[in-house]
């Protein structure tokens, strides 16, 4: 088994970006209450800023955009929670001082919190010497959510089981994209409630090197929890029929459980004008564009500075 320490010192900081579902089917329920799935997940260069320095035991300040909607208990988000669970694993006594720049919207569909827990034990494994293997950092990963061990990926990938079972997509095209979410939370449970049946599994996915390949592959597939969300939010049909209508977008739909919804777009001049139309047509609704990531994340060293990572 293979030991993933690292160790190290210092200050370090990640990007935790934003996942997004280019299909989902449900596809099951397993009896512990956990729905099966297929996924076609990619990751966007669009995302909370986290970074880490040793400390003395753990702390997290959050700022950002989006800071004052999440819960203020810090002890108990989910990048603590990780944190918690790397020192259980390990066993390792030390600290870490953590700073979040929350600019995702919260239970938006695009793995926000997920991401933020995976990147943080990124982090921990640069600045701790972890000791942990493979298979148990990938049962702890597991733990902490479904979406976890994706976000941890963080590259293209076909995800199934209940997201923990991943295959890596290297074949896709260069690709831009728009997010938009129009300023609600949704909750996932409702939506799961309202689900009419079960989607059919997903064929093995084949080599899809171009745009227009990729796009007729998806529009095969769906999102099978896209229907009980617009039911449960309408909204979330005006954002995806005004993307849809934004010049040069392929493809247009909702992310995970919503509300988070994205335009599929070939190039980034593509994408950063329409997102620019978008806000002059809803200045209200969170609006961000960027490019389709290939690998996850570089891990990048900070200068320390005093009362703050």
């Amino acid at each position: 088994m293979q030991d993933v320490s690292q160790g190290g010192n210092g200050s370090f900081g990640l990007l935790a970006p934003a996942k997004i579902n280019l299909f989902l089917h449900v596809t099951g329920k397993r009896d512990d209450g956990y729905h099966t799935l297929d996924s076609l997940i990619v990751f966007a260069d669009i995302g909370d800023r986290l970074a880490v320095r040793p400390g003395e035991g753990l702390s997290l300040h959050i700022d950002g955009p989006q800071s004052q909607i999440l819960n203020t208990d810090t002890a108990e988000n989910l990048i603590i929670r990780a944190a918690r669970a790397v020192q259980a694993h390990s066993g390792s006594a030390s600290g870490a001082e953590f700073h979040l720049t929350k600019e995702l919207p919260v239970a938006s569909g695009i793995g926000g919190g997920s991401s933020d827990a995976a990147s943080a034990i990124r982090l921990l494994e640069e600045i701790w010497t972890v000791g942990y293997t493979l298979e148990e950092r990938d049962a702890l990963l597991v733990d902490l959510g479904a979406d976890v061990p994706m976000c941890y990926g963080a590259r293209p990938a076909l995800a199934r089981g209940i997201g923990e079972v991943l295959t890596p997509i290297d074949t896709l095209p260069d690709m831009a994209l728009v997010l938009a979410n129009p300023g609600i939370g949704v909750a996932t449970g409702p939506i799961f409630k309202r689900l009419a049946g079960f989607a059919p599994p997903v064929e093995t996915i084949g080599a899809v090197r171009s745009f227009d390949v990729l796009i007729g592959m998806l529009e095969r597939y769906g999102n099978s929890l896209e229907a009980p969300a617009i039911d449960c939010e309408p909204i979330i049909q005006d954002v995806i029929t005004a993307m849809g209508a934004l010049p040069s977008c392929a493809l247009a739909r909702m992310s995970g459980s919503g509300a988070t919804c994205f335009g599929l777009f070939l190039t980034q001049s593509d994408a950063a004008a329409a997102a620019e139309q978008l806000r002059s047509q809803h200045p209200a609704w969170w609006i961000a564009n960027g490019r389709v990531l290939k690998e996850p994340p570089e891990i990048s060293p900070l200068p320390l500075e005093p009362g703050a990572p």
